[in-house]
This record gives C-alpha cells, structure tokens and sequence, in this order.
C-alpha cells in the first residue's frame, strides 16, 4: 500500500465533517428482537472535505494536492479537528499520563500507542498509527522519561532501550494524524463567480500495516 507521510493540507481540513463508522450486522427474529455481529474490531471513519475549499488559492491547493496522490492510489495524513490528541477530549494539550498503553513484565520493549474511549464498564481501545513527530511523552508509573525510548511516528510503536520492569504501567501523551486516502478518482470542482470554490471531497481511513 503506497502511503505518502504528508498532512492534508491545514487549510483545507478545517471544514472537514465525518467521523468512525463500524460495520454490524442487524438481524431481526421472532418478537422483534435482534442479534448483532459486530464485523470490525477498529472502524473506519470517513470524511468529506468539501466545507473547506472556498477560494480559488485553496482549490488549486487541493488539486495540487490530488493531482499528486493519483487520487484512490496514495494515503496520507489527516489532521481530525474534532479528535487530535491523547487528551479526553481529544483538542487538549497532550499530556504524558493521558493513555495506559501497556504494563511491562520485564521482556518486552515495545509498545503501540493507543488511546481508550468509554468508561471502566464499556471502553474501546483504538490504536494510535500516525503519532505527529515532537508530540509523544512517555512515562512509567509515576515518572515522565525524556530519554531511553524511542517512538516510530509511521507505526505509532513506541520503543525502550531496556524492557519496563515486571508490573509497572506505561503511560503516553501525544497528538495524531489519521491515515487516509481519497475516496474518489475524480476531483469534481465547482467555481463560484471568479473568487470562491465549492467541492466533493470524500476521504476515508485506511489501515496500515
């Protein structure tokens, strides 16, 4: 799969809508009740791009942009305004005791970033691919480490130069990017006077290795 590790540019991801989609089976028996089958253990979320091309700079950016990923054929990385960092809420500054990413046992030195929604009773573990560079914090139990790991920001593994101790809790803060790719080979534009731009931007996940 050909990735491109590049951001959507800023400008044009401001008027992104969309968000997760799953894929469940609904069956309808006797009495009108349903069984569910849950198909997809990580969803895919889709996007459309369209709210934000609205000047002709911005349009030609987009069709730069596509032009250069030959449409469906390339992914790249998407800025998701609305879910951006380890945070809770997902917009705050990243903190390094934001995310419980795994519990060492004194062999094993890597670790997939991830971050939990939900609660003690009902949660969902999605895991983190695209970490920016710069962002991630780490930290044992207790105590944020600057220095003896590493982190691959195309995988979202995080690496120690010696394996946790047996028992102690890893934690991770950072800020993330979405893997995506266009979800059209056609780039269907339309002009508004001589100055504005309206289009259909679809864009939906895709997952990596």
């Amino acid at each position: 799969m050909s990735f491109d590790e590049i951001v959507f540019p800023l400008s044009l991801s401001a008027g992104t809508s969309g968000g997760p989609c799953f894929a469940t089976e609904v069956v309808t028996i006797d009495g009108g009740f349903e069984r569910r089958n849950q198909k997809w253990a990580q969803p895919r979320r889709r996007y459309n791009a369209q709210a934000g091309v609205v000047t002709m700079r911005e349009a030609a950016l987009l069709t730069a942009f596509f032009q250069a990923r030959a449409g469906r054929a390339r992914g790249f990385r998407l800025r998701d305004a609305s879910d951006c960092t380890s945070s809770a809420d997902g917009l705050s500054a990243p903190d390094w005791r934001d995310q419980e990413i795994g519990t060492g046992d004194g062999v094993t030195t890597q670790f997939q970033l991830v971050k939990t929604y939900g609660n003690a009773s009902v949660s969902f573990a999605r895991e983190i691919k695209k970490p920016v560079a710069g962002s991630v914090r780490v930290g044992v139990d207790d105590t944020e480490y600057t220095s003896g790991w590493s982190v691959d920001v195309t995988q979202g593994i995080v690496t120690f130069a010696q394996a946790p101790a047996s028992g102690v809790v890893i934690k991770a803060g950072y800020r993330f990017d979405v893997p995506v790719r266009f979800d059209t080979d056609t780039l269907d534009l339309s002009f508004v006077g001589q100055s504005r731009a309206q289009g259909n931007v679809p864009l939906i996940e895709v997952r990596t290795p």
